[in-house]
């Protein structure tokens, strides 16, 4: 789990950050609006949140990790899970979007767009194949129930218990 967490999220929240902040020209500015300082702060604890819940669940519940080399061996659909399909992912671009307002960095901003795009295209090509895969209609029946990245606002009942 410690090789998936260094891998994954510490270079797309962290490494990557900092290389995109130094090759274009950042200069440390203060935030007077509280406002900003208030929505910042949101944003780093409800991503950060979700990404120790998520992680904890994958590791508890799924045997696994987000990491494709030690996938997990059951859907997870309890917690976060049951309102949105992957609040891992969510979890970082909350925080992806806290590091844009606490840097006010276009670049940064850049970068989450990017990012969003990216998974946006990644995860209805790939990664959902691959979960109908292994799961097969129960995953189906999750995907029809619970949205990708906009949370639902109940949560899902499986019908396999």
């Amino acid at each position: 789990m410690l090789k998936a967490i260094l891998i994954l999220p510490f270079n797309v929240l962290i490494s990557i950050p900092l290389l995109i902040l130094y090759f274009s020209g950042f200069e440390t500015i203060e935030i007077k609006n509280i406002f900003l300082l208030f929505l910042m702060f949101m944003l780093f604890v409800s991503g950060l949140i979700l990404m120790i819940w998520t992680m904890k669940l994958f590791a508890r519940v799924g045997k696994g990790s987000p990491a494709p080399w030690n996938p997990i061996n059951k859907l997870i659909t309890t917690g976060p899970y049951a309102y949105v399909r992957n609040p891992m992912l969510l979890g970082v671009f909350l925080f992806l979007g806290g590091e844009c307002l606490m840097f006010q960095s276009w670049a940064l901003f850049y970068y989450l767009l990017f990012f969003i795009g990216v998974n946006l295209v990644y995860f209805p090509l790939s990664e959902e194949k691959g979960l109908y895969k292994r799961y097969g209609n129960e995953y189906l029946e999750y995907k029809r129930n619970v949205p990708r990245f906009l949370p639902r606002l109940t949560p899902y009942q499986s019908t396999k218990n």
